[in-house]
């Protein structure tokens, strides 16, 4: 069984690049995968291996300059969610493009998921799902706007074309781990909104401890991981991943004429040219040919 950390945590790094291979060696020395981002105003990434080696990484973590309140999410996988460990210098960890933009200055409120239910079934609450399209696509909670974005550094300008529709609303607003809610929430507050709020923990913090029973949520939560998507207890959804365009697809999109493994699907077929099919057909190859040497070669599920 693996343990999977999810994390993030907004402060000031002055010098990342001095800090990656100093964290890139501490998890591989632990036998740690995933993907973790640094930048200038902070680190975030979803690592995995066993808990005793994903509690030392978090511990070293929560060392580094102003990461003593270093957030994380745990879950388990059986199978390995990470092929390798990158640490990735970037100019945000959650790119929005937006340099006015500081979660470090003011974030909206923090709605626990014990309290988001109540908050988000007031008639005066407007709630905005901040993920991008592929991940709505596979669940939301009931009656959330999705402003149907492919990338996240598309919301401010989404925004600035609806603002009116939520004239005297309260906004919620929620986000996978909760770290695109620190942004979009300052971002809203600059833009001269009131009362804004977010789901503390975000979706995967809800899905962990409200009972189904009593849950609003609609569907999968996509991962970025070899999950590809989780539900309710953060138990393993149903979802495969297209590796040729890397959005979440059911099993039953498998048996489609359009899908053809690492090189198509129905959302990416008339994406791509003959030239690129030809080109993912050939990496397909290279990846049988390693399983039949036996080869150590990681491909998600599906």
């Amino acid at each position: 069984m693996y343990t999977i950390a999810a994390l993030y945590h907004f402060t000031r790094f002055d010098d990342p690049s001095a800090m990656q291979p100093v964290v890139l060696d501490a998890c591989k020395a632990n036998g740690i995968t995933g993907t973790l981002l640094l930048a200038h105003e902070g680190i975030n990434g979803t690592i995995a291996g066993s808990r005793d080696s994903i509690d030392t990484i978090l511990k070293m973590l929560s060392g580094l300059p102003g990461c003593a309140d270093l957030e994380w999410k745990l879950s388990q996988a059986e199978q390995p969610p990470f092929g390798r460990m990158k640490v990735r210098l970037k100019r945000e960890i959650v790119t929005m493009g937006q340099p006015d933009v500081d979660p470090q200055a003011r974030v909206g409120h923090y709605v626990d998921a014990a309290d988001w239910n109540a908050l988000i079934e007031a008639p005066d609450v407007a709630v905005i799902d901040t993920r991008n399209d592929y991940e709505v696509a596979i669940g939301t909670f009931e009656g959330a706007i999705d402003p149907e974005t492919k990338s996240f550094g598309e919301f401010p300008a989404w925004w600035e074309a609806n603002k009116d529709r939520f004239h005297n609303k309260r906004i919620a607003m929620f986000c996978t781990g909760g770290i695109r809610c620190e942004k979009s929430t300052n971002y809203l507050l600059g833009q001269g909104v009131e009362d804004v709020f977010h789901l503390k923990g975000g979706i995967l913090k809800y899905l962990e401890e409200v009972p189904q029973e009593e849950s609003t949520w609609n569907g999968e939560c996509f991962v970025f991981d070899n999950r590809v998507s989780v539900g309710h207890g953060l138990v393993e959804g149903p979802h495969v991943l297209c590796h040729a365009c890397r959005r979440p697809l059911v099993p039953q999109d498998m048996q489609r004429g359009d899908y053809e493994a690492g090189v198509s699907c129905l959302h990416c077929i008339d994406e791509t040219t003959e030239f690129d099919k030809s080109r993912f057909r050939e990496r397909q190859k290279q990846i049988a040919l390693s399983a039949a040497r036996g080869e150590k070669h990681f491909q998600q599920k599906g």
